[in-house]
């Protein structure tokens, strides 16, 4: 005579608990801790930085840029100060001092190769609260 084999259980086994394994939660795409937002300094140091160069059309930063501003953004865009021969340019470094609370008068230094051009500009916080460029100026 044979005997009956024995039924598996109705429940589930404990599950691991390994403290050096990541849980399920922590591994699932889309869970990237959230970073900062650029700081607007950055965002419009680079939108210019395209334009200049003539990655851009000026038209691409309208919104962006107060009318006097654009004016001058388009005079210097005509002359291209930033563009080169083959060099992509790029941004080194940028600093800013806060003269009143919703201005920002912006530096920054712009590789070339192995040329550094300076680019200057001036940030204000418009009463629909959105940052524009109000003022922009490059090296000679």
């Amino acid at each position: 005579m044979t005997r009956p084999r024995p039924r598996p259980a109705a429940t589930r086994p404990p599950t691991r608990r390994d403290s050096r394994r990541p849980s399920a939660r922590e591994r699932r795409p889309g869970t990237i801790p959230a970073q900062p937002p650029p700081h607007p300094t950055e965002l419009f140091a680079e939108r210019l930085l395209l334009v200049l160069s003539g990655q851009r059309p000026v038209h691409w930063v309208a919104r962006h840029i107060a009318n006097t501003a654009f004016d001058d953004l388009a005079r210097l865009a005509e002359r291209g100060p930033l563009r080169t021969d083959g060099h992509r340019p790029t941004i080194r470094r940028i600093g800013h001092y806060q003269p009143q609370p919703e201005t920002y008068e912006v530096f920054a230094r712009i590789a070339t190769g192995p040329r550094l051009r300076a680019l200057a500009f001036r940030l204000t916080l418009g009463a629909d609260r959105r940052w524009r460029c109000t003022a922009v100026e490059t090296e000679h």
